[in-house]
């Protein structure tokens, strides 16, 4: 079916659903404060929340270079999961307890952002149906079944593996052979969200400037085109558009993410794909993809396309390419024949942060002030509110008003990760990497083979994810 008359761009299909923000005034000039925040997504708001509710005196300013939730907290799948970036190599460096207790924190996260949003009156179409991750080839069964062991020793002694016939049961995945499902997870509207938390925090006394880009941050120094914010905590909470800061080009690498979303499908339709639990839904390919049916009655599912522009380089609108569409849409008819005919009504694109050794980080240099979270690597709707609560709770160890917290003893806490390879090599190895991943799932395709194909044990190597 043609694409012509799909939405592309836009910044995403959630703000063509609740319109795009007039953005809030920009910084007058050189001002003050406790605490500087920069980034007006998930991670600076929800960090801006914690600290103002802890201390409700401090003097916080949020600064943002477009409008709050312009990247990707507005661009998300609307995953609120328990995933988390980094975890086995944490278990590596610190022990599998401390991995544990990270792992844990992050179960726990889910149901703080969803008590968050009930006690501040967010409605942003939270639904509790956990996460269902299906395969549908002998090599993802293999895997999934190793995936599932992996996270029951983690601790999730909730989690329930099952075969074709319960799979199909729940939702029905053409060829799906096995599925594991954990309760700790949620769909929502990403956009109604981060518009929610935006109105909390600035009723709660948050100063939020937005259309102010910050060029540079040092110690107790934010600095925009429009003046400087003095502060003695600079927070950087930047994720995917981190490059763009003077000397951060080669910090975390903006990874490129495409969506779709459907037409509202009709009753029959569902009748047939079943997905009445709402539950999220993922796969075990390699390059994945990861997919909603949303509060009325779409299907929204993104997947890799583009996977980096060259020089760390970012988008402007969300438009992605042609190609990348009708890929995205070849796998939801894949997966879902009876959507064939369906309009795709709206495709996307924004940019997560990746780390060199893709593990999500907390940091806070009690030397110069500088903090940062991020390099959530697409998991980051919750591990962002996890972040937030644990520079909350730095920060005041660090000003004296509390000692350390189970969340400043997590193994994520100052993690200190090299640097991207310059260009060319960066472009050249991340599309290396998803072309060898996207030839590993086309065989795994075809083969009846249970192991994963060696191109993308290859290709992980590569990528230094295992």
């Amino acid at each position: 079916m043609s694409t012509v008359s799909t939405v592309n761009g836009g910044i995403s299909f959630w703000y063509a659903d609740q319109g795009t923000p007039t953005p809030r005034e920009p910084l007058p000039g050189d001002s003050t404060a406790d605490i500087c925040i920069v980034g007006g997504g998930y991670t600076g708001l929800w960090t801006a929340y914690y600290l103002k509710k802890a201390v409700p005196f401090l003097n916080i300013t949020v600064l943002e270079a477009k409008f709050c939730g312009y990247g990707a907290s507005g661009r998300n799948g609307g995953w609120l999961y328990n995933g988390i970036a980094g975890r086995d190599r944490y278990a590596k460096l610190h022990g599998h307890e401390a991995a544990v207790r990270l792992q844990q924190a992050m179960n726990d996260t889910v149901e703080e952002v969803v008590r968050v949003a009930a006690e501040e009156n967010i409605d942003a179409d939270i639904h509790q149906g956990g996460v269902l991750e299906v395969a549908y080839t002998p090599a993802q069964l293999a895997r999934l079944k190793d995936f599932h062991s992996v996270e029951i020793a983690f601790g999730e002694k909730d989690r329930v593996l099952r075969g074709a016939r319960e799979t199909g049961e729940r939702i029905n995945v053409t060829g799906a052979v096995g599925s594991t499902w954990t309760p700790h997870g949620a769909r929502l509207h990403p956009v109604k969200l981060v518009k929610g938390l935006a109105a909390t925090v600035e009723a709660l006394g948050v100063t939020i400037h937005e259309s102010t880009p910050v060029t540079e941050i040092r110690p107790k120094h934010a600095h925009t085109p429009y003046g400087t914010v003095r502060a003695p905590y600079i927070l950087r909470c930047t994720e995917g558009f981190t490059a763009n800061l003077k000397g951060q080009k080669r910090t975390w690498l903006p990874m490129n993410s495409s969506m779709i979303a459907t037409e509202p499908l009709p009753r029959s339709m569902w009748d047939t794909i079943g997905w009445d639990g709402r539950e999220t839904l993922g796969d075990m390919a390699h390059a994945y993809m990861y997919a909603q049916r949303t509060a009325d009655d779409r299907i929204a599912l993104g997947g890799r396309g583009v996977p980096y522009r060259y020089g760390s380089g970012t988008d402007n609108d969300g438009r992605t390419q042609p190609a990348t569409i009708e890929a995205l849409r070849d796998i939801l008819v894949r997966l879902f024949p009876t959507t064939a005919a369906a309009r795709i009504d709206h495709a996307w694109s924004g940019v997560l942060g990746v780390p060199r050794d893709w593990c999500a980080t907390v940091t806070l240099d009690r030397s110069t002030g500088l903090g940062w979270a991020g390099g959530y690597v697409g998991s980051g709707v919750a591990t962002t509110n996890l972040a937030a609560r644990t520079l909350r709770d730095l920060i005041q160890q660090d000003s004296g008003q509390s000692g350390p917290t189970d969340l400043t003893t997590l193994p994520w806490v100052n993690h200190k990760v090299r640097r991207w390879e310059p260009e060319p090599f960066r472009w050249l190895g991340v599309h290396g990497m998803y072309a060898a991943y996207r030839t590993a799932d086309r065989r795994e395709l075809t083969s009846p083979r249970p192991g994963t194909d060696p191109i993308a044990k290859a290709a992980d190597r590569l990528a230094g994810r295992h």
